[in-house]
């Protein structure tokens, strides 16, 4: 049985170093420059490749600088804080736990007062 175990083990250790000898690597092929158009139960369809290089923008619209901001615009991109403006981080961080249920906004509970009948802790 431990012979037969040895035999099979060094035939799977060989089994990849055989592989390597037999190995054949296919290089893919240069993409065409036109599109091809598929008709497939009378509806014609082209290739997605060739969908999404008609889609990537020119690499001279890549390659421009945006442009400048007005002082209107330059504001307007300001986040909403900084305007004054609404903005829901901040509302529940000033309402706590009573967001979405009061009103009124979550306060500590106001300290009882001291007597001064009785000493101080």
């Amino acid at each position: 049985m431990a012979r037969l175990f040895l035999t099979v083990l060094f035939a799977c250790a060989a089994l990849p170093a055989q592989a390597d000898e037999h190995t054949v690597v296919v290089k893919a092929p240069a993409p065409e420059k036109g599109c091809v158009e598929v008709e497939v139960n009378g509806q014609r369809a082209q290739s997605m490749s060739c969908l999404n290089e008609k889609l990537l923008p020119n690499s001279n619209t890549m390659n421009r600088q945006p442009p400048t901001l007005s002082g209107a615009e330059a504001v307007m991109q300001r986040p909403s804080n900084q305007l004054g403006l609404y903005n829901r981080a901040a509302l529940e961080h000033r309402m706590g736990n009573a967001f979405g249920k009061s009103v009124t906004p979550q306060r500590p509970p106001a300290p009882a007062p001291a007597s001064p009948l009785l000493p101080a802790r």
